[in-house]
């Protein structure tokens, strides 16, 4: 399959082993390095590239943010990718093997262990929802969700992460993005078009925010999380974060930062999104209540079954301000309607029997065992390692010393066939003087291959 731009000349084979994604960023590498991509070279933007292709945008998207890391290209957010103009040294400069280098150990960030999955008791959730549901909530009910799976949700964030609401204020939804797709309509259509979101922070809000026409402004993390007092000066009305364990640092919004950004809202009569993907997963002490609990009137809190149990059931929720009810509900009506009314059910049946607080005890040790054995694996092979963030959900922020770049990091770590994940394609703001660091995910690795990975790390540095 190739692309009908004369400028890429992408060309992509299904029957590879190698990944699409990988094949998209050899191409490039390819043309960067021979010259048909020039210096200042615009690229199509991710969504034309991926239709163009027929690939997913996401694809595009990954390809694209690990060429930024290596220094091939540069995102210059309003005017899109272009060819990076800057001298590449010969580290960054060297040919990757295109399908050889088996990855025996990848510490790829954000994915919890699937093994782990509780079939038997989602399939007992699922058998008792058939078994009770009935007829009629199978049709076309309340976009927001089933009854019993909102007064469910409602019960459980309410017990569990202190969060204040009724099932009449709980919107079901088919994950984050989905949930976000939602809020970012609702809140343009009151003129909060302006987003701020973390820096750095995960990727995939800032290219939700753009692909509904939104804007977004980075705004820095600290140690004690977001930095609120650069709000101030920003142009945003609606902020997206990550306050009980930040994405990617691992910070914890401080006590004053909770109460700044919740005055902050209300000063300039803004919303606060909060994305509490991984908060159930703190192994040192029990986890800070949800920055909703604080200002229910000014947070719209988001929830998911995504790290807790699999990102394949599409599971997820938001609690709503009652000033955006209508909204959202309507959004919601007018795009997918409603998330699978099984699902729904099967999720209800399963909070309510105390399944997930079963399930979270079991793999809360299990990735403790983890995450300490990786630490432990970085004093052991890598001591000039710093990792930081409070002990908790699948990931830890790992700085390293200034001796080598993080494209040089992670070419070499992939040639000893060890997956990592450089810190720079989460930032919304260059890094150039900034010590090296990856992001690194242990939930789908058990102790003794991370103990292995982080071991052909340190031997590919030195």
């Amino acid at each position: 399959m190739r692309t009908s731009s004369a400028e890429l000349l992408i060309e992509l084979e299904r029957s590879r082993s190698r990944g699409f994604r990988a094949q998209v960023e050899d191409e490039l590498r390819d043309a960067i390095r021979s010259g048909r991509l020039a210096a200042g070279a615009l690229l199509p933007s991710t969504r034309a590239l991926a239709a163009d292709l027929g690939v997913t945008r996401g694809v595009i998207v990954a390809a694209y943010d690990q060429l930024v890391a290596e220094g091939y290209l540069a995102a210059r957010p309003g005017s899109g990718t272009v060819v990076n103009a800057a001298p590449k040294s010969p580290a960054t400069t060297r040919r990757r093997p295109r399908d050889d280098t088996e990855i025996v150990v990848d510490f790829r960030p954000g994915l919890p262990d699937l093994e782990l999955f509780p079939r038997g008791v989602w399939l007992r959730a699922i058998r008792s929802a058939l078994q009770t549901l009935p007829g009629e909530d199978l049709g076309y009910g309340d976009p927001r969700g089933l009854p019993q799976a909102r007064e469910a949700v409602a019960d459980y964030l309410g017990r569990v992460r202190g969060v204040s609401t009724d099932g009449d204020h709980v919107v079901v939804c088919n994950g984050f993005a989905h949930g976000l797709s939602l809020v970012v309509r609702a809140l343009q259509d009151i003129g909060r078009d302006v987003f701020a979101v973390e820096n750095p922070g995960h990727p995939g809000p800032r290219a939700e925010i753009e692909w509904l026409g939104a804007r977004w402004r980075g705004i820095d993390v600290d140690a004690e999380g977001i930095v609120v007092d650069q709000l101030g000066g920003s142009p945003a009305r609606a902020v997206v974060v990550t306050p009980a364990h930040q994405f990617p640092t691992g910070a914890v919004l401080s006590a004053p930062r909770r109460t700044a950004l919740a005055q902050w809202a209300r000063d300039v009569d803004g919303y606060i999104v909060e994305d509490d993907y991984d908060a159930e997963y703190r192994y040192d002490r029990h986890p800070v209540g949800a920055l909703q609990g604080v200002a229910p009137d000014r947070v719209i809190y988001s929830g998911t079954l995504s790290k807790s149990l699999a990102p394949g059931l599409r599971l997820g929720w938001l609690v709503v301000p009652a000033p955006l009810l209508e909204p959202i509900v309507a959004g919601r009506q007018a795009t997918d309607h409603a998330t699978s009314s099984l699902v729904q059910a099967a999720g209800a049946v399963f909070l309510t029997n105390g399944d997930l607080d079963r399930h979270l005890r079991r793999t809360r040790r299990v990735y403790r065992r983890r995450r300490d054995a990786l630490i432990a694996a970085l004093a052991r092979w890598l001591p000039e390692a710093t990792p930081s963030g409070v002990a908790a959900g699948l990931h830890v922020l790992v700085t390293l010393p200034d001796l080598h770049d993080e494209p040089e990091i992670v070419a070499r770590a992939r040639a000893a066939g060890v997956g990592v994940y450089p810190l720079s394609p989460f930032c919304t703001t260059a890094r150039s003087d900034d010590p090296p660091a990856l992001v690194l995910g242990y939930g789908t690795l058990v102790p003794a291959e991370l103990e292995r990975g982080v071991r052909l790390l340190a031997d590919a540095l030195r």
